[in-house]
Parts: C-alpha cells; sequence; structure tokens
C-alpha cells in the first residue's frame, strides 16, 4: 500500500542551519523539497568529483550503481582516481594513435617494405611514383605509353606503381592508394612501443583494482556531500530564518516533533495540499513485495494519490507469465535455474527469486493442465511420469483441445482484470455518484466480451447481452459526471463515451495475445523436435538444446512485451492510473546508500 504522508515546514535561525541539517540528516525520515533551486555553481564541483570517481570505477571494471560498498574508509581516494584518470586519459591517446598507425601498417604489409626515403630520392631525381589498385581487366584500358610495375596480385585486384616524370600525371579510372608519410622501420618501432605501453597501463590499473572499494567509499561520502549541499542551498530564507520543507510517512512525525522540541526549531505539520509534489513510499507484506523488481526493473512507480496495484500485477502476471511461457517443462527449467541462482548468490535480496519461483510454478501447473511438457506428448510414455495424462484439462490440451475455449478463456481473464480495476474505482469513490458510473463500465466490459465471442469466435451473442450493454451505457451516462443539471452530465460524459467503449472492446480482444503467443510457442517446440527427430543422434540432441533455448529466450521476451503491457496498459488504463510518482527518498538516505 501507498503510505500516507505529511508535508512539514521546520523554520530554524540561519546560524543553526547547519545543525538542524545534520540532526535531520540522522533522523533519515524527510524527503525535502527544495524551497528554491540551488544555483548550478554551488553543486558543479562535487557533481564534477562524483563523475570522476564513477570513470575511475569504470576504469577498474566496477559498476559504481550495482557494487556493494562495504564499510570503510575512502583514505586517499582522490589520488587514485586522479591517477586512474590520468592512466585512462593516456590509454585512450594510445589507442587513437595504434589505430592510426595500425591502417598505416596495413599499407605497408600489402605492397610491401617501401621506402619513404626512396621514393623521396626518386622525386628529387624528377620520377614520380604513384600507387593503384585496380581490377585485372582494367590491364589492358592503361595508356600505352604508362609506366607502370605491378607489385602485388591478389585474386582479381592487381596493386600498381605508376611512374612518370610529370607530377600531375594519373592513371584515370584507377583507385589511387597513396603511400603513408612514415618510414615502415619507424612505424613498427612506435607500434611495438605503443602495445608494450598500453600493457604497462593495464598492469597499473590491475594494481589498483583493489582500492574499487575505497573509490565506492569516496563515492559514497561525495554523494552524501552533494545531497547535503543540494538540501542546504534550496532552502528558503527569510531575513536571520532559514527554512525547509519536505513530505514523512504519518508514522514517523513524532521524531520530526522531538527532534525540533529539543532543537528549538519551528515547525507546521500539514495535510499534502498538491499530491503531485508528494513522494510515493510502498510498504507491502513480504509475498507481495516480490512483484517489486518487476517495477524496479521498468522504472515504474505510482503517484502519491494513485493506487498500489501490487497485488493485482502480481496476480495477474503470474497468470499472463504462464500462458505466454506455454510449456511445464521450460517451467522446470526456469524453477531450476532460480534455485541454482538463489544458491549461488545467498546474500542477494530474495525478492527477484521468490518471484522467480512463483511465476515459474505457475508455468509448471499451465503446462500440466494443458499437456505442454517441451512441446511433445512423449513425455507421457516415460515409466513413472504417466500420471502426468491425468493433469490435462482437455478443452486446454495443447494438442486435442477446443481453442475456440481457450480463445474465450482469454477473453474471460481479459473481463475479469478489466472488472477489478473499475471495481477498485468504485470502491475508492464509494461515496461518491461516480462509484456507480464505475459498476456501469463493470456491466459494459462483460457485454463487449459477449460482443468480443460473437464476433471473433462465433458464439451467440446472449439475450441479456444488450440490456446488459445498454444498463452499463445509461449509468456512466448519469453517474460519471453526476451534477444537478443531468442532462448537461450526460452531454459532457457523451462525448467521449462511444470511443471509450469501442476501447473497451479492443483491450479486450487484445487478451488473446496470450493464446497467440502460447499457442505460437507450442509450434515452435513441437517443429523443432520433429526436425531432432529426423536427424542424427548428434545432430538432433544440437537441434534440441539450441531449438528449445532459443524458444524459452523468445517466451521471455514476449512476456515484457505481452504479460507487462497487460498490466501496465490495458490493466492500468481503466484504473486510470499515469505512473506519475517519484519514490521516497529521506535526507539522509546517500550517506546510507
Amino acid at each position: 500500500m501507498i503510505v500516507d504522508m505529511r508535508k512539514i515546514t521546520i523554520l530554524v535561525s540561519a546560524t543553526g542551519r547547519d545543525a538542524a541539517l545534520a540532526r535531520l540528516r540522522q533522523l533519515g525520515v524527510l524527503h525535502v523539497a527544495a524551497v528554491k533551486t540551488p544555483a548550478a555553481d554551488q553543486l558543479h564541483q562535487l557533481e564534477q568529483k562524483i563523475s570522476e570517481v564513477e570513470r575511475a570505477l569504470r576504469l577498474l571494471a566496477i559498476d559504481p550503481d550495482k557494487a556493494p560498498v562495504s564499510p570503510g574508509e575512502a583514505g586517499d581516494a582522490a589520488a587514485v582516481v586522479a591517477r586512474l584518470l590520468a592512466v585512462g586519459q593516456e590509454r585512450d591517446e594510445l589507442e587513437r594513435e595504434l589505430a592510426e598507425l595500425t591502417a598505416q601498417d596495413r599499407w605497408f604489409r600489402e605492397w610491401g617494405a617501401v621506402s619513404r626515403a626512396s621514393v623521396d630520392a626518386l622525386r628529387q631525381a624528377g620520377i614520380f611514383v604513384r600507387f593503384y589498385v585496380a581490377d585485372r581487366r582494367q590491364l589492358a584500358a592503361l595508356p600505352d605509353d604508362a609506366t607502370v610495375e605491378v607489385v602485388a596480385e591478389a585474386g582479381r585486384s592487381v596493386r600498381l606503381a605508376f611512374f612518370s616524370r610529370d607530377p600531375a600525371a594519373r592513371l584515370p579510372g584507377l583507385s589511387e592508394d597513396p603511400l603513408p608519410p612514415v618510414e615502415v622501420g619507424s612505424l613498427r618501432a612506435r607500434l611495438a612501443a605503443i602495445r608494450a605501453r598500453q600493457q604497462e597501463l593495464a598492469d597499473e590499473v590491475a594494481a589498483l583494482r583493489p582500492h574499487g572499494q575505497r573509490l565506492l567509499a569516496y563515492r559514497r561520502h561525495l554523494r552524501a556531500q552533494l545531497e547535503l549541499a543540494t538540501v542546504r542551498h534550496g532552502m528558503g530564507e527569510i531575513g536571520p530564518i532559514a527554512y525547509l520543507q519536505g513530505f514523512c510517512p504519518v508514522e514517523a512525525v513524532d521524531l520530526i516533533r522531538r527532534a525540533a522540541a529539543e532543537e528549538g526549531w519551528a515547525y507546521a505539520v500539514q495535510e499534502p495540499d498538491d499530491p503531485k509534489e508528494v513522494p510515493t513510499l510502498i510498504r507491502n507484506p513480504s509475498w507481495i513485495r516480490i512483484i517489486h523488481p518487476v517495477f524496479s526493473f521498468m522504472g515504474t512507480i505510482p503517484g502519491y494519490a494513485e493506487l498500489d496495484i501490487s497485488l493485482w500485477f502480481l496476480i495477474f502476471f503470474s497468470v499472463f507469465y504462464a500462458m505466454l511461457v506455454g510449456d511445464g517443462g521450460y517451467g522446470l527449467l526456469l524453477l531450476g535455474a532460480a534455485v541454482l541462482a538463489r544458491h549461488k548468490f545467498p546474500s542477494a535480496p530474495p525478492e527477484p527469486f521468490r518471484l522467480m519461483f512463483v511465476l515459474s510454478g505457475a508455468t509448471v501447473f499451465w503446462g500440466a493442465i494443458t499437456g505442454t511438457w517441451f512441446g511433445t506428448e512423449r513425455v507421457f510414455d516415460v515409466p513413472g511420469l504417466g500420471f502426468l495424462r491425468r493433469l490435462v484439462v482437455e478443452p486446454l490440451s495443447s494438442t486435442s483441445g477446443d481453442q475456440t475455449f481457450v480463445m474465450r478463456l482469454c477473453f474471460c481473464i481479459g473481463a475479469v482484470q478489466l472488472s477489478v480495476a473499475h471495481a477498485v474505482n468504485a470502491w475508492r469513490s464509494r461515496r461518491q455518484p461516480a462509484a456507480v458510473a464505475q459498476l456501469g463500465w463493470i456491466a459494459i466490459i462483460w457485454a463487449v466480451f459477449f460482443v468480443a465471442g460473437k464476433l471473433v469466435l462465433g458464439k451467440p451473442f446472449p439475450a441479456f447481452g444488450k440490456p446488459l450493454l445498454i444498463a452499463g451505457v445509461v449509468l456512466v451516462l448519469l453517474f460519471a459526471n453526476f451534477q444537478r443539471n443531468v442532462i448537461k452530465g450526460a452531454l459532457i460524459t457523451l462525448g467521449n463515451l462511444p470511443l471509450s467503449v469501442i476501447g473497451s472492446f479492443s483491450d479486450v480482444v487484445s487478451y488473446l495475445r496470450l493464446f497467440a503467443v502460447g499457442f505460437a510457442g507450442f509450434i515452435v517446440a513441437k517443429s523443432f523436435n520433429d526436425m531432432a527427430a529426423a536427424a542424427g543422434p548428434i545432430a538432433g540432441a544440437i537441434i534440441l538444446l539450441l531449438g528449445h533455448g532459443v524458444n524459452i529466450v523468445l517466451a521471455l521476451m514476449a512476456v515484457i512485451v505481452h504479460g507487462v503491457r497487460l498490466n501496465m496498459l490495458e490493466f492500468s488504463g481503466h484504473l486510470n492510473m499515469e505512473w506519475s510518482g517519484k519514490p521516497y527518498r529521506p535526507f539522509g538516505v546517500a550517506e546510507a546508500d
């Protein structure tokens, strides 16, 4: 759920500003909102230092945003950063020079060790040499009086040296390949020197790698300083009084009150007046919290005035995942991979692993009731696995089931999820007439469910379908914009209602992707099985390994594209969610990170 917040205003004397910030930082509960925008030059130096540290960490092959920070002091980290940046700059310069000299060396490898001094001596004597690359067929078209020498031949390509006493003479139609302005001996000596220096720099970086934790601690320290500077320079001032504003969870207000009493601050506690300014803090039981990594992956967070849909997202995402992956064998493989990963990374946060356990388990369950195990029915003939056949729900069977039934089930899942969205909206507005309009939308959703069955699947439209649709439309018209002038409110609603009803039909039909993608995955798996059966044992094993591996990857991509979409667009759209939130980040968190 989204935690209730309070807006806090704290007033202190200008001379006591730093002490107040130190105490608030220690409390670590106030998400500070800048009263004024700090001047860029006040923060630029710290931002530049942090950027330099991050560049130095990347030179050590350490991701500053993912590497864990062990407790420790930064020490002389600034000197290590300076040395690493110098090494990095020199390495970049050497790489640019190496690329240029390698291109020149390639010329000599193709033409041979041509002496630049000899070519210059010929020029001094009035003989000019130019180098060309030609096709064999072009040789016959050369002027009869042209003095050329074939230097090298490779396939249909010929390298020519053209000699002339006229400095402006050229061989028409041929591509000139100029001699580099360097002697081959000095060029290769410099290349050797560059590679030797690159190795020295690589050894130096390796020697500095043990300082990685020191640099991470230094970065944490700088980020804490930047946070402090941002808050300090973002405070408002009225004469000798400085003040700041922020938000904290309602249960933490007493901490602010006690600190204010001890420190002699003036303060005000208010209900937030603008939900868009309030950060979002979500707290859920551990069994719901397992879905949070998905939100983190997408970088989405609901606004303070919006809904926390973690529970509904978890339930429906698990169903979508199971149907899109669709294969119980794949589910077992993914479950095993999750167990191994958890064993290898025991100190990692548990939520991603628990989520994979749930999703993989749901996939195994779906595979069992559809009889889908690596795209083959032969698994039922394996001794000891015959019981799997008894788990199959025949209408859902991937081989002998009723595809129309499965498609109708997808429509039903869509109608249920969208009905949940409007039921939640009705509960939130239960003391307002708009709640009745949400009940009308539920009626519309189920009416368009029957329309989809009729138009897409050829199912008969029930007799109560039309009255259901009419009742839903009437409720929405009357109560969506309820006001004293009922007709005016209905006319306001009518402007968007037809498109909204059509959009609801489109949303219900879009759940058909669950069947389409899952069935396509089954067909791909079956095709690879048939290919493997026609090949020999070794080739067949390779086909099975690569084919099913690719199919699993495609299935997981489908989960990201389709499974997430149904929750983030269709479901969230009917909830009127904009995902406009910003995370709650209390002052002092940078030092704790």
